[in-house]
């Protein structure tokens, strides 16, 4: 593994889900003192949104938190993302469909479900877009409990 881990968030259309994971991600390894070690980054599968803020809901439930996503621009997934991550963690499993056909030709970095270093008994982060804002908090709590699983794993393997 290099000197910085990097790590990106994959949802669909970058927006909600993955944005909210980069900024909690970060903000957990800004609170470690690892913020010269880790490099956080999120995209999306789809190109609609492509240059976007966050969903206003996705950034108001992250604010009652503490976490800045307000700057954040959505972007596209693209293979490189593979080689130049160390961890690519995906929100569900058809962008995990998705992201490993990229892996499938490029090979690289094999992407994960993001909740499989959490405890939740949920394997997916569901998409809020269309309900209403306690998904977002919900999706929130999802993250940080994630999050902190992969930070001591990113952790223990700087050590």
């Amino acid at each position: 593994m290099t000197d910085k881990v990097r790590v990106l968030f994959v949802c669909l259309g970058n927006i909600c889900r993955s944005p909210s994971a980069e900024g909690v991600f970060q903000s957990l390894v800004d609170q470690s003192g690892l913020s010269d070690r880790v490099e956080v980054d999120s995209c999306g599968t789809g190109s609609w949104h492509v240059g976007k803020s966050p969903d206003a809901r996705a950034i108001q439930a992250a604010r009652k938190r503490g976490i800045d996503i307000g700057h954040l621009r959505a972007r596209q997934f693209v293979s490189d993302d593979l080689v130049r991550f160390d961890h690519v963690l995906v929100m569900d499993r058809q962008n995990l469909t998705d992201v490993t056909e990229a892996w499938h030709r490029c090979g690289g970095t094999r992407p994960e479900l993001f909740l499989d270093y959490g405890q939740s008994a949920h394997r997916e982060v569901p998409d809020p877009y269309y309900g209403g804002e306690d998904g977002f908090e919900l999706v929130l709590d999802l993250i940080h409990e994630a999050g902190e699983g992969l930070l001591a794993d990113i952790r223990e393997r700087l050590s």
